[in-house]
């Protein structure tokens, strides 16, 4: 069976709640449920930190591990240089995911640190960006 987890990062954790016109309204919680009924051949783990070393420190503890890794580093994805280095130094593969557009947004989110250390980017399909990540790992070897 494989393993995937998806870590969020900053603000998600008020997926459903936050700017909905942007985000959506549903919960990440309701999301994820129903993406984990719609892919019981696999289990999907979740993880979400607003805290940037703790989103470092979990990519270290499953990147050795688990089949993927979906990835929303949410601000840190501009920022981090950090989270970049940590998916560099693991060997699980990395897909990086955004729910918006984010070359549609304000110009400092056009660039992301972690793009060029990742399998692939996956935006602007709202929460189906992360179905679509899931169903890259389940089709790839």
């Amino acid at each position: 069976m494989k393993n995937i987890i998806i870590i969020n990062g900053p603000n998600l954790n008020l997926l459903g709640k936050r700017e909905p016109g942007i985000y959506g309204k549903v919960s990440f919680d309701d999301f994820l449920k129903s993406l984990r009924e719609s892919n019981s051949n696999i289990n999907i783990d979740y993880y979400q930190s607003n805290i940037e070393g703790e989103i470092i420190d979990k990519l270290h503890e499953v990147g050795f591990s688990y089949s993927g890794i979906i990835i929303n580093a949410a601000a840190y994805t501009h920022t981090s240089v950090g989270i970049a280095d940590a998916i560099s130094a693991i060997e699980s593969p990395v897909i990086e995911v955004h729910i918006s557009n984010v070359h549609k947004r304000e110009e400092f989110r056009h660039k992301s640190l972690i793009s060029k250390v990742v399998r692939g980017v996956i935006c602007g399909f709202g929460l189906k960006s992360y179905e679509m990540a899931v169903h890259a790992f389940i089709t790839s070897e």
